[in-house]
């Protein structure tokens, strides 16, 4: 890319000289604008970016030290080389102060000022890679600590808005933004997945980390910013952060979408289905949308690999959705181990089924069918089923069976989700205060969700779903308090750098960790310290 720069001199001459005599396409530049005094070189920079000024001392209206000056306060990005016939040291000195790289004494020596153009924009062009670079590595710490957050934003354990402490991304950037929501789940049902329930917990681990690698490229390949969330065995939601002004299109989201599936069967050898909110949606409507999809890919008795869905959706087949609300509320109080709330349940959702005459059992019967998988899923997260438990189930499911044998097998499976979650109430009580404990003595390690979930040999959202019903926060929010308390501790009590504090506490990133401690506190860690250590 070529830089551009503004030649500033009262001498017309000069002026002319410079544009003509030094090599500036060998040196990747181009003469942008020119200007007699300090006044018409402020005016043409508001026109546009400079990234070299070429400026002389001595001018009518404003002469060069002014000029620079102004520039400086007003934080203007580009380099400066002085061009000046005093010698007087107070000048140099002045324009050292002032950040100028360089001074050259006129009559100007060509050759050297060469020399010193290209040394300049080399170093300029070395600190905008390593600025670049930096706002790479900031954007993958940011993207994955939200990515961090978002499972709960989804699962709706959390209620995080732009100003939250521990959204650590800048008010202005994350209140405008937009995300496109996608849906990817496996058909547990289907004949390419027997293989998947044959696998070990360590095989379905590797093979759902795969899959969430291969989106995570394919989405980095694009220059998205993106999010990926397993949100339980075999199913992934995406969140592509759209830029200001962008207008969903669902031609060009399918086209995208259909090459993410595509990557996933060339690498995974697995197919999936999409279900994709039909707008798109700010971090406040995230729960709610994800919800809806999950709900209507079930319920949508189409089975194109690719749908999209809207608040409309739902309300297509009001049985189908008396009958999934009904199943929603057993899953729920199978997770609380209430037997009193599913057995109600059980009864109501059997009298619904019985007062309905043939063929709406028929058209009944698919979601009925899903009900069954998503509830054998659940409890297999919960590992709240035995592997012979699991292994008759699908037996079972495998058959072409009625409405009524369907219900059986909810039935069974509810059944058997209740004897394992008596028998593992206080079990899980022991295992989360045992995570907590292994956080506490951890803090200043970057410990995630996943590691602290497998510590305890359980499911990422089974873990989740636990520690928020044990300790009334998410995961997130309760390491993140306990870091930003320790951190409040250390600015206090210790002399150390907050650099220092920042490892101490987790945060490899020492930026990453001032965003988060200026959400939390209200104050970078410097002034907190400062203010503490102030006398009285």
């Amino acid at each position: 890319m070529t830089g551009k720069v503004m030649i500033v001199d009262d001498e017309p001459h000069i002026t002319r000289n410079l544009e003509k005599v030094i090599p500036w396409e060998m040196l990747g530049l181009e003469v942008a604008a020119t200007a007699k005094n300090g006044r018409e070189a402020l005016e043409a920079l508001q026109g546009g970016e400079i990234d070299l000024l070429l400026c002389d001392i001595r001018m009518p209206v404003m002469d060069g030290m002014t000029l620079v000056k102004t520039i400086r306060d007003a934080g203007m990005d580009l380099d400066i080389i002085m061009l000046s016939g005093y010698q007087d040291f107070s000048y140099t000195r002045t324009a050292i102060q002032y950040g100028v790289q360089d001074y050259i004494l006129k009559p100007i020596p060509y050759d050297e000022l060469t020399g010193v153009i290209a040394r300049v924009m080399s170093q300029r062009r070395a600190r905008q890679r390593q600025q670049q670079d930096e706002r790479v590595r900031m954007n993958a710490v940011l993207d994955l600590a939200n990515e961090k957050v978002l499972f709960d934003v989804l699962k709706d354990y959390t209620d995080v808005s732009h100003n939250h402490w521990l959204v650590a991304e800048d008010e202005h950037e994350l209140s405008g933004r937009s995300y496109l929501l996608l849906v990817l789940d496996m058909d547990a049902g289907a004949e390419e997945a027997k293989d998947w329930r044959e696998w070990n917990d360590k095989e379905r681990k590797l093979w759902n980390f795969a899959v969430a690698n291969v989106l995570r490229e394919s989405l980095r390949r694009s220059g998205m910013r993106h999010a990926v969330i397993q949100m339980r065995d075999g199913e992934w939601c995406v969140l592509a952060a759209m830029k200001e002004g962008y207008r969903f299109d669902r031609g060009e989201t399918s086209q995208w979408i259909e090459k993410l599936l595509e990557e996933i069967r060339k690498h995974v050898k697995l197919s999936l289905h999409a279900g994709v909110w039909g707008d798109l949606v700010d971090m406040k409507g995230l729960s709610t949308a994800y919800k809806r999809v999950h709900r209507s890919m079930q319920l949508d008795p189409e089975a194109e690999r690719i749908r999209f869905f809207t608040g409309e959706t739902l309300l297509q087949n009001v049985s189908h959705e008396v009958l999934w609300s009904s199943s929603e509320r057993i899953l729920e109080a199978l997770k609380r181990g209430h037997a009193q709330d599913v057995n109600e349940e059980m009864k109501l959702l059997s009298s619904r089924l019985q007062s309905l005459g043939t063929p709406e059992l028929g058209r009944i019967k698919p979601v009925l069918h899903y009900f069954a998988l998503h509830l054998m899923r659940e409890m297999k997260e919960m590992q709240l089923l035995g592997k012979e438990q699991e292994e008759a189930l699908w037996r079972k499911l495998d058959r072409r069976i009625s409405a009524k044998d369907l219900l059986s097998v909810i039935r069974q499976t509810a059944d058997a989700g209740l004897a394992g979650s008596s028998d593992k109430k206080k079990h899980s009580e022991r295992t989360i205060a045992e995570a907590k404990a292994y956080l506490d003595r951890n803090l200043y390690r970057d410990i995630g969700v996943e590691e602290a979930a497998t510590r305890v040999g359980l499911s990422t959202s089974y873990f989740s779903l636990l520690f928020k019903q044990t300790y009334g926060e998410t995961f997130i929010e309760y390491v993140t308090r306990q870091r930003m308390e320790k951190a409040k501790q250390l600015l206090e009590n210790t002399s150390k750098s907050v650099a220092q504090i920042s490892k101490e506490v987790g945060y490899s990133e020492r930026r990453y960790f001032t965003k988060v401690f200026m959400k939390y506190t209200g104050e970078n860690p410097t002034d907190f310290r400062a203010r503490l250590q102030q006398p009285g």
